[in-house]
């Protein structure tokens, strides 16, 4: 059993997303103080656009460098199919915002954007093209020098969106400016991935078994990023720019999700195929428990906090001018918990893509009459409340086909991948903190209240409430035996070392497992 921990690899990953995450969550906070309220409504709906193109046009290819990279030394004509191909989508993603910014201005009742569509098409352009940088290096196992690139350039792009902002320059400027920075990371991207991998660029049977791969996954994602992201499509060509500003601030979902959720389930695919290629896959059902449960140590309290403290988070964040959105953001802040379990993760490293292609396909098939009917019935809260629904669905559609990628009989077996240890004790240390907040918070209600609305006056109420929230969580914890020490350091620990938080011994006898199954026929972000 190996000493070094796949968990512990994924540190600097989680290390640098922390950093960046602090910085990029200054972004909406400058932004929404700093623009008129339908100034921000706008850029809002101009980076859902780019968002949504950046997200489907990959089509799964850089994601498959997570499988194939750690598999075969070959590594540069998977990089090199990857590169080549993201530069064709990037091209044509800069003709689609060109084409149809003119439709769907015209959609969301905002002129303004037609007016930035060049930017706007240069940056989701070079965005697409030089998405596989950190990708290919987390799959080399170059994971310090990945989180220095995650760290480097969402400071960079943090940068860019708020000083043309803060020097008087306008959104225009702000669009160029990211849409320039995207530029020189595609070259950036070029240089480096070439440079780290050997052989030829381009290999006709590699490229085919890499589609095979990639199409399944690919098509899931060109229909899960629509699905999830049609409610505020439907929310802002119902509302004007001011109300999907409100709208849009309800859906804010704290950075540390991506911060931790996103290394772990990328480490985690790379650790499971050499597990496979060491004929060990039976390691795959501890793997990811200890993963989901040192997970639900984390979002758990988070999901409960963020409903607990949410007027004072969006008075922090956002200002005393989107506080309208805090009911929105209570429903979007569920959602959270569902990042305990990173399922997809799992299922792409065991090939398997072609069953989320499936459950993404049930997941759409729902959600349009899901959105439509309830934004229709319940307006703003109708749309959070659909787009909720719809990622606990599709999270539940994950969990058919991890017997088969795992080769196990049934679906019983899979009772030891799930933390239940881990899962109760962060409940209810996260509910009985929130009783102690919800306690608190009432006693220095009228304290509260004289405080002005300014934002570094805001700041005390969030970061008391923060702070007596964990210090309750954490004893809480400890009245549980659980330490405190072990939690702060539970990231760090060596997978092969038994979990002094939650080591339930298997029910069931570990089960080999096939060998990884590539489909025969011919990951934005």
């Amino acid at each position: 059993m190996t000493s070094h921990s796949f968990l512990r690899r994924a540190g600097p990953l989680v290390l640098a997303r922390f950093a960046s995450a602090v910085v990029t969550t200054v972004v909406p906070l400058v932004l929404a103080r700093a623009m008129a309220i339908e100034e921000y409504g706008t850029y809002k709906q101009l980076f859902l656009v780019a968002v949504t193109l950046t997200a489907i046009l990959p089509f799964g290819v850089p994601q498959s460098l997570y499988y194939f990279l750690p598999r075969d030394p070959r590594g540069r004509p998977y990089v090199g199919h990857s590169l080549i191909y993201l530069l064709g989508a990037g091209l044509l993603g800069t003709v689609l915002v060109w084409a149809f910014a003119p439709s769907i201005a015209e959609l969301f009742s905002t002129p303004g954007l037609y007016a930035h569509r060049i930017p706007l098409a240069v940056f989701t352009g070079a965005f697409v093209a030089a998405m596989p940088l950190e990708l290919g290096l987390t799959s080399q196992g170059r994971t310090d020098l990945a989180a220095l690139s995650y760290l480097g350039w969402d400071s960079a792009r943090a940068a860019a969106m708020t000083l043309p902002i803060l020097l008087g320059w306008g959104l225009h400027w702000t669009v160029w400016s990211v849409a320039f920075l995207m530029l020189a990371r595609l070259v950036v991207t070029w240089v480096v991935l070439l440079r780290s991998t050997r052989g030829p660029l381009w290999n006709g049977k590699l490229l085919w078994t890499q589609l095979a791969y990639s199409l399944p996954f690919g098509a899931a994602l060109a229909m899960s990023v629509p699905q999830h992201a049609f409610h505020q499509w439907v929310v802002s060509a119902r509302f004007d720019p001011a109300v999907f500003a409100i709208y849009a601030v309800g859906c804010f979902q704290l950075p540390i999700v991506d911060l931790l959720y996103t290394p772990t389930s990328e480490v985690l695919m790379v650790h499971i195929g050499e597990l496979d290629r060491k004929g060990r896959l039976h390691e795959t059902v501890e793997a990811f428990r200890d993963a989901a449960g040192r997970l639900a140590y984390v979002f758990v309290p988070t999901a409960v906090f963020l409903v607990t403290a949410a007027p004072e988070f969006i008075e922090a964040v956002f200002g005393h001018r989107f506080i309208d959105a805090v009911p929105l953001f209570r429903v979007s802040s569920i959602a959270v918990l569902f990042a305990c379990f990173p399922l997809d993760g799992l299922l792409r490293a065991r090939g398997e893509t072609t069953p989320i292609f499936h459950a993404y396909l049930v997941k759409l098939v729902l959600t349009i009459p899901l959105v439509l009917g309830m934004v229709q019935w319940m307006g703003l809260m109708g749309g959070i409340l659909s787009w909720l629904i719809a990622e606990a669905l599709g999270k539940v559609l994950l969990v058919r086909p991890v017997p088969r990628a795992l080769g196990l009989r049934t679906y019983l077996e899979m009772r030891p991948m799930v933390p239940w240890s881990s899962l109760t004790k962060a409940s209810v240390a996260a509910l009985a903190a929130a009783a102690g907040l919800l306690v608190w918070k009432r006693l220095v209600s009228m304290t509260w209240a004289q405080i002005p609305h300014s934002f570094l006056w805001r700041l005390l109420p969030i970061a008391a409430v923060a702070a007596l929230f964990g210090i309750l969580y954490l004893l809480a914890l400890q009245l549980m035996g659980v330490s405190m020490w072990r939690v702060l350091r539970s990231l760090r620990r060596p997978i092969a070392e038994a979990s002094e938080l939650d080591r339930p011994p298997l029910d069931v006898e570990p089960t080999q497992g096939s060998a990884v199954r590539v489909p025969s026929a011919a990951d934005a972000s």
